[in-house]
Order: C-alpha cells, then sequence, then structure tokens
C-alpha cells in the first residue's frame, strides 16, 4: 500500500498517539484540561457512545503496538472486560452521589419541618397533626433509602421477629477507668463485684447502686473477679503478676424506692449520638469502705494475670497469664500444684465448671483448651482450634456445653461428648468479648466491642438486643456480662470502658415464648 507496510502504518500511528498525548499534558495545555474535569464530578463520568467507541480503539491500537506473549483475541477480551469493570465502578459511584444527595435533602427537609412542628402554636392541633405525620413520613423514607443504600451488606443474624422488653434498671458508676470484669457472689448478701483498670476492684450494692466495699491491693488493673462457692472471699487477677485472695463483710443499705424505668423494645434501631466523659475523673465515692491487705497472693505469674476462677469446692483457684501457662494453686497453702502449659501465645481468659473439676483456657493463639483433673494422679487436655482469631473467652455450662467467644465475630457452641465440631455458630458483625450462660434457661448474652449487648439461644437464634441510645447503654467497649437470676430487679449484668456496669432486667419468659 505506497510502499508502506502495515508494520510501519502501525508505528507511524503510534508516534503521532505519543505526541498528542504530550501535548494533552505539556504544561500548557494541564490548567486547560483541570479545568475542563474539575468543575462537574457528572461530567466526567457521563460519556458518550462515539467517544467510548474512540477510546476504545485507540486503545485495542496501542496494545496491537505492544510485545506480549498473549493472542489478540484474548488482549481483546481482557481489554472488554477491564472496561466493563471500570464502567461498572463508574455507575456505582454516580450511584452512590445520588443516594447521598437525596439523603441530605431528605434530612434537610426532615430538620426544617421538625422545627416548624416544634415551633407551632398549640392552638392549631390540626396543623401540628399533619406536620407531625409529614415529619413521621419522611423519618421512614429516610430510613428506607438509608438501608437501600446499604442493601449490600450482608445481615450476619438469624431472622428474628421477637419484641421482648429490656429495661435498664440502674447504673452503677464509681469507678475511675474502664471496667474489665464483673461477678455476682453466691453466698448471702448478694451483691456485685467489678474490677477495673483503674488498679480496684469495688463491691456493689445492686438494689441501691451503692458501692459497699472498695479493695486497694493490687498494684495494677484489676482483670478479673470471682468469689468463692461458700465463703465471703474474692479472688481477683492483676497486671501486677499476682492474684489476690481477701476476705470481706459487708452490710446492706436500705434500698430506696425506685422510679418507674421506661420500658424499651429490645430491638428498637435508635440512633445512638456518642457521649463523652466530663473532663477530667469521674468521682468515686467517698464514703465506701476500703481493704488493702489481701489473705493470700499468688505470685508464680511472670506476665499479666488476665483470669482467675475457683475451681469446685473452693479449695484449689487457677490463673491464666500472659505469660502462656494457666496455674492451679491451692487456697490453704498457697502453693502451685500444676503450670498447665502448651498455649502459643498469651492467654485471655479462664474459667472452671460449676460441678466437675474441669478448666477450659482461652488464648490469643485462636485455641482453646480443657483441661480434666477429675482424676487427681492424672490430667488430661484436649485442644479446639474452632475459630480464626483471638478467643476471648469459652464458659461452660449447667450440663455438657461449652460456649466459646472470638474477635472473629463468632460464637460457637459445643458439645463436651463430641467437640469435634460445633453444635451451633452464631455470626456477629463485632467482636465478643466475656461472654455469659444463664444457668437455668441457657441464654448466651454477647458483649461487644461496638457497644451492643445481643442474647442468643443455644441454638444460635438472636433473642433480643438490649436497648442501645443516647439516653441508655453503654457509651464505649462493653468488655463483659453475666447473669444473676435469682434477683427480682436486676437478672443480667454488663461492664465496659465507659467506667460503668448497668443492671437490667430482662424478661425472659416473654423472651422464650416468642423465640
Amino acid at each position: 500500500m505506497n510502499g508502506r507496510s502495515k508494520k510501519q502504518e502501525k508505528q507511524a500511528r503510534v508516534s503521532a498517539e505519543d505526541a498528542a498525548g504530550k501535548r494533552r499534558h505539556s504544561p500548557q495545555n494541564r490548567g486547560v484540561e483541570a479545568r475542563v474535569r474539575g468543575p462537574c464530578v457528572r461530567c466526567c463520568f457521563t460519556r458518550t457512545n462515539s467517544t467510548e467507541q474512540e477510546r476504545s480503539n485507540l486503545q485495542r491500537d496501542m496494545l496491537e503496538g505492544q510485545d506480549s506473549k498473549l493472542p489478540l483475541p484474548l488482549r481483546n477480551n481482557l481489554l472488554d472486560l477491564f472496561t466493563q469493570i471500570e464502567r461498572e465502578f463508574e455507575n456505582l459511584y454516580i450511584e452512590n452521589l445520588e443516594l447521598r444527595r437525596e439523603i441530605e435533602t431528605l434530612n434537610d427537609r426532615l430538620t426544617g419541618e421538625g422545627q416548624t412542628v416544634d415551633g407551632a402554636d398549640l392552638a392549631k392541633g390540626a396543623l401540628k397533626t399533619k406536620a407531625s405525620h409529614s415529619t413521621s413520613q419522611l423519618s421512614q423514607k429516610l430510613k428506607t433509602t438509608y438501608k437501600a443504600s446499604t442493601s449490600k451488606i450482608v445481615s450476619s443474624f438469624k431472622a428474628t421477629t421477637s419484641r421482648a422488653v429490656c429495661q435498664l434498671v440502674r447504673e452503677y458508676v464509681g469507678h475511675r477507668d474502664g471496667i474489665w470484669d464483673l461477678g455476682i457472689t453466691r453466698t448471702q448478701p448478694v451483691v456485685l463485684g467489678t474490677a477495673s483498670a483503674d488498679h480496684t476492684a469495688m463491691l456493689w450494692s445492686i438494689e441501691t447502686g451503692k458501692c459497699l466495699l472498695k479493695y486497694l491491693g493490687h498494684q495494677g488493673s484489676v482483670n478479673s473477679i470471682k468469689f468463692h462457692p461458700t465463703e465471703q472471699m474474692a479472688l481477683t487477677a492483676s497486671g501486677d503478676q499476682t492474684a489476690h485472695i481477701w476476705r470481706y463483710m459487708v452490710q446492706l443499705p436500705t434500698p430506696q424506692p425506685v422510679a418507674e424505668q421506661q420500658q424499651t423494645p429490645c430491638e428498637d434501631d435508635v440512633d445512638f449520638s456518642d457521649k463523652d466523659e466530663a473532663d477530667g475523673e469521674v468521682e468515686g465515692p467517698n464514703d465506701c469502705p476500703s481493704v488493702r491487705l489481701a489473705t493470700t497472693t499468688l505470685r508464680s505469674h511472670q506476665g499479666v494475670v488476665i483470669a482467675a476462677d475457683w475451681l469446685v469446692g473452693g479449695k484449689q483457684v487457677v490463673t491464666a497469664s500472659w505469660d502462656r501457662a494457666a496455674n492451679l494453686y491451692d487456697v490453704e497453702t498457697s502453693e502451685l500444684v500444676h503450670s498447665l502449659t502448651g498455649h502459643d501465645q498469651e492467654l485471655t481468659h479462664c474459667c472452671t465448671h460449676p460441678t466437675q473439676r474441669l478448666v477450659v483456657t482461652s488464648s490469643r493463639d485462636t485455641t482453646f483448651r480443657l483441661w480434666d483433673f477429675r482424676d487427681p494422679s492424672i490430667h488430661s487436655v484436649n485442644v479446639f482450634q474452632g475459630h480464626t482469631e483471638t478467643v476471648t473467652s469459652a464458659v461452660f455450662t449447667l450440663g455438657d456445653n461449652v460456649v466459646s467467644g472470638s474477635d472473629d465475630r463468632t460464637v460457637k457452641v459445643w458439645d463436651l461428648k463430641n467437640m469435634r465440631s460445633p453444635i451451633a455458630t452464631i455470626r456477629t458483625d463485632s467482636a465478643v468479648n466475656r461472654i455469659s450462660v444463664s444457668a437455668n434457661q441457657k441464654i448466651i448474652a454477647l458483649p461487644h466491642d461496638n457497644r451492643q449487648v445481643r442474647l442468643f439461644d443455644m441454638s444460635g437464634v438472636r433473642l433480643a438486643r438490649l436497648p442501645l441510645s443516647n439516653r441508655q447503654g453503654h457509651r464505649r467497649m462493653v468488655c463483659c456480662s453475666v447473669w444473676c437470676e435469682d434477683n427480682v430487679s436486676c437478672n443480667l449484668f454488663t461492664c465496659g470502658f465507659d467506667r460503668q456496669a448497668i443492671g437490667w432486667n430482662i424478661n425472659v419468659p416473654a423472651l422464650l415464648q416468642e423465640k
């Protein structure tokens, strides 16, 4: 063709395109291009068919001039796929912008009409009714639009229609730092125990919310608190690498009349605005008596003691530490009976069976281990690898089950008789911390990093979610939950890094009836 080969024509075309690209990106033309692309986002993504065809032809021509071992048809197919992917991303981006504008418009209209209703004359009842109805419609439309924009996020919860009533009864405030753990005494009088990062443990009157006693014996964060099954003794684990056993004696104050609380449906979706604490430390109770000396100090660990618990009978205790070991001690002599090693990383929790000499330890190595001390001559261990991230806690039920929670956002229920695989798996949207299972009804309370507390049954069906709003609920990560089913006013307690513990009343019969 006029003495020129196809290869020469192609090289000439590529050279012309390179020259055009240099002119387009020259200093004189950069400002023009920026002005054309800058003002309108929609203009950047709205292309005519002819423009797309020209760009497609240009890219194909450029690919033909490049060295590649791929056949030309395959390269064309890849180019078409990439073009389609880019177009889909552009469409999603434009759709997202439009949804944002629509939400902002609806929000502005909702705010404007809400102000009109608030400032209306009380005599204009009909006008107020109409405005209120319009505001309600806008609110519903706003929620619908928001849910539509996030419809691609699949809920991990099983469907449930429960509307059980969960009532916040009392807040226990007085710690100067976050609360890690909770405990309920197993002797009379029944009181609530809290373990805090402020180096103290406190005992509280459940009925009045008053601090009854403060333990000041630790030199580090108090990470765990558990009570002796038959005596007035407490076991605390601390960041000072020790566990303490100390005696307490408390007298309950006279209960004061409790103002009627507003009942809140557990499943209400209430928008939550974070309420920061006031500047400075929260003042603790000034008239609370204190204990400073432990009756027994356990010192065998070489790292933070993160948890401790009493074995059945109360003659031995087990501790879990960041030194990757769990230690079994004799309470009377303070001697180390066994050092339970095998975990590859720091331990996070330990728990004992309520009626048998069994211990379960949890670790950051994604496993939990079951230790059997029923035979005094030997102790066996079983390793369970059911999680993909840190196992934050594993607890026994009164029956033959173990329930484990993890940072991988799952909770798993296991059968002690066959623990090769879980019998139920609960998938959530946030990391799970120290869980608890009610003894009578076997309801699992899950405290989450995202400030939520959710209730499930042992088969993995979600029963309820505790109220969370700018008026009630936790304002920071929820660290622990504990049940107290025999208490009339509060049968569930939670604590978190908002420096408070909360007592809840859960209508368990209604909860199970609506399951």
